[in-house]
This record gives C-alpha cells, sequence and structure tokens, in this order.
C-alpha cells in the first residue's frame, strides 16, 4: 500500500504512532473531562451538552476504531488489535473484528457489483425529508437502540465468535460502568455513554 507521495505506507507508521497513541488518550481524557464537567456543574443545559458531546465521541471512537480496522493504529499488529479491540472498539459497542471483515470486502469491491456497502448509499443523494428522518431517529436514539438489539441477539448466537465478540463488548460496558460505581456516580454510564450511543 503506498502513501499519496508513493512511499510505502508501512514506512509512516512508526512516526505516527506517537500520534495515534496521543489520540487515543486524548480521546478518553475527552470523556473524562465531559462527564467531570456535568457533574461538577450539574445544571440541564451542562447535562444536555454532555449526551451531545459524548454523542460525538462516540464518532471519535468510530473513526479510531476504522483506523485500528486497516491495522493503521500502531504498526505492531498485537498492540493496534488489542487496542483497536478494547481501548475504542468495545467501549463504543463495535465488535472491529466484524467490522474489519466487511470493510475489507468493502475496499476489495468498491463500486463493484459485489460491493457490500451498496445499501448503505444506494438511495443518495436523499431527500429533505428522508434526511430529517435519519436524523431524527439516530437524535431520539432508535438507530442505537436498534444496534443494541443486534448486541443482545449475538449474545444468543449459536456462532460461538460472534457470541464471544458480543460478551467482550458487554464486558467492556461493565467495566466502564464499575468505573462509574467506583467514582461514586453509578448512572453516568448509563446517561452519558447508553443515551448518547
Amino acid at each position: 500500500m503506498r502513501n499519496f507521495d508513493n512511499r510505502p505506507q508501512r514506512i509512516l507508521l512508526p512516526a505516527k504512532a506517537g500520534f495515534i497513541a496521543l489520540s487515543v488518550v486524548a480521546a478518553w481524557a475527552q470523556v473524562v473531562v465531559i462527564a467531570w464537567a456535568a457533574v461538577r456543574f450539574d445544571h440541564p443545559i451542562v447535562w444536555v451538552l454532555a449526551i451531545v458531546l459524548m454523542g460525538r465521541m462516540h464518532a471519535v471512537f468510530a473513526a479510531l476504531m476504522h483506523e485500528a480496522a486497516h491495522r493503521l493504529l500502531f504498526s505492531s499488529k498485537r498492540w493496534n488489535d488489542a487496542v483497536g479491540r478494547w481501548l475504542v472498539g468495545f467501549p463504543s459497542f463495535t465488535p472491529i473484528d466484524g467490522y474489519r471483515r466487511g470493510h475489507m470486502a468493502h475496499h476489495r469491491q468498491e463500486f463493484g457489483p459485489d460491493e457490500p456497502d451498496v445499501p448503505l448509499y444506494r438511495g443518495y443523494p436523499i431527500t429533505r425529508a428522508s434526511l430529517r428522518r435519519k436524523l431524527w431517529r439516530d437524535a431520539t436514539g432508535r438507530t442505537g437502540w436498534k444496534l443494541f438489539l443486534g448486541l443482545m441477539r449475538a449474545v444468543r448466537s449459536p456462532n460461538a465468535p460472534t457470541r464471544r465478540l458480543a460478551l467482550n463488548i458487554i464486558g467492556c460496558q461493565l467495566v466502564l460502568q464499575g468505573i462509574c460505581i467506583a467514582v461514586g456516580h453509578p448512572w453516568l454510564w448509563l446517561l452519558l455513554w447508553f443515551v448518547p450511543y
């Protein structure tokens, strides 16, 4: 794989690793600061802003997870996959291994006859009414709830790897909930992590 200046991308990874590691740390630091501010100022406007900002943080984790799916976080496959799974994918309810398989299929068949992502953009450009419906589904939590129900179905999957991934995600969520309990705010996970999802 080559970069825009025709150098092999692998050469750029060690220099990038520090920046990427800092990006992961910065993402988690933002989560902590947002939660701290909501608890500290304890005002309805601050809580609404915190929920919106935490929704943004899920998008940040998804972007970092996308980089991990391409194995671009770290030059070490082991570090890349561990950070991609446990620090960005599982916390944001995403099984990176399944995402990687589908996403790599997308890159193999981009806009070809077997492109797996065609249903995601077949109807674009969309009308303003359709955009409003999509945004309303996201804002009211229906999209997140639908994804969460898929995770719950995966827990009961007869496929052992699928079940294991779902259980890892739930385990990660329990750790986050445990941290919230340990700092004396057990409702933080629900309000500032699950609801924005």
